[in-house]
């Protein structure tokens, strides 16, 4: 995993919320002669009314607030043969407010605290995909999070299981996981194949592009439509990994179906990272000429060390990025690195499985 950059952009500042005064009452809004001179009638009135035994209650002049308006949803965007339609998940609605008796004083004060937003709906599309390993809640979580797909970068996923609706997709990892067994298992549990992880990347796959390419035939003997190995960096560049094992395999007549890549952004500068991941993958794409997997992708800079954003910015990114990856109708999946939250992987999208991180409540919105 290579960053594109460095650069770090501040975090998102919240805004105030403006309050507005209280509206002054009818005595409240005349001058001060003429609230002396309406004293006497208004004590008289108010005398006549305790003999009567009638209460009248005044209402304050003033406009009458307007009713609450209801926020349109978006409609889903429109369905992709290839994809598959996007479908919305609402969650259960909250039990209603217990009752409250009327008070017996005739005037109620305003209530002063703001209402409870609503929980973002969870979205599901085709594309949506992330990865996954065991963690405390991760079949809760990875059922809350509106993942249409996941993988585990094995051809198997002990200890997880496939929530309704959700597709797992294996994945030979490196040259020793190419063994009968595993590409058996494989074509049990799945409908595609991902090949190498990170074979360019030392205490990844770390393998040379020829043994790559002689071990190819037999991932492709399974019959499953075949992702490329998955370069950590470089796939849009002549001469690098991925150039020049898409160059052995097309002399060799192999079959590659579509590209598998990653992307990790050193820039935490929303436009700026958007940018730079959309300029790689259309790279990629006029390079090849294949559709395209974004098997991980996350902001965080390996430029020296380890640095992560804040939740803000990552949420922000992922936001806007998911949105641009939909209007590139050859990306036909993503998956965010990864599904668990931990100090040490900042990225993740839970906590517990009902606990969403800053990100995961992005993710859950994204198509």
């Amino acid at each position: 995993m290579r960053a594109t950059g460095p650069g770090e952009a501040d975090a998102p500042r919240g805004g105030r919320g403006v309050h507005a005064d209280p509206r002054r009452g009818l005595l409240g809004r005349l001058p001060t002669g003429a609230r002396r001179l309406l004293w006497p009638l208004v004590v008289a009135a108010v005398v006549a009314v305790l003999v009567s035994g009638v209460v009248v209650v005044m209402q304050p002049t003033g406009p009458t607030p307007a009713p609450a308006t209801t926020q349109a949803v978006d409609a889903p965007p429109p369905t992709d043969p290839e994809l598959g339609a996007s479908t919305v998940t609402t969650p259960a609605a909250t039990a209603s407010p217990t009752a409250v008796n009327p008070s017996a004083t005739p005037s109620v004060k305003p209530t002063t605290g703001r209402p409870v937003a609503p929980a973002a709906p969870t979205v599901t599309s085709k594309r949506k995909g992330v990865g996954v390993w065991t963690f405390d809640g991760v079949n809760q979580a990875l059922a809350n999070s509106g993942a249409s797909w996941y993988y585990t970068w094995d051809v198997k996923h002990q200890g997880v299981t496939s929530p309704k609706g959700t597709e797992f997709v294996p994945m030979i990892w490196g040259a020793k996981s190419v063994t009968a067994t595993n590409l058996q298992q494989a074509k049990q549990n799945g409908r595609y194949l991902l090949g190498f992880n990170e074979p360019d990347l030392k205490g990844q796959a770390e393998m040379t592009v020829e043994q790559a390419l002689d071990l190819w035939p037999r991932l492709q003997a399974t019959g499953l439509p075949l992702g490329s190995p998955a370069v950590a960096w470089g796939g849009d560049r002549p001469g690098e990994w991925l150039d020049r094992f898409m160059t052995g395999a097309k002399q060799r007549g192999y079959r590659v179906d579509f590209i598998a890549l990653h992307w990790y952004g050193g820039d935490f500068t929303t436009a700026n990272a958007v940018n730079q991941l959309r300029s790689y993958l259309q790279g990629v794409h006029d390079r090849y000429g294949l559709p395209i997997w974004l098997t991980e992708f996350a902001l965080i800079d390996f430029s020296d060390g380890v640095r992560f954003p804040t939740q803000a910015q990552q949420a922000a990114f992922l936001t806007a990025a998911t949105k641009m990856l939909g209007g590139l109708s050859w990306l036909q999946r993503y998956a965010w690195f990864g599904l668990p939250a931990t100090d040490k992987d900042q990225t993740g999208l839970f906590r517990t499985g009902s606990e969403a991180t800053a990100v995961g409540r992005a993710y859950q919105a994204a198509r």
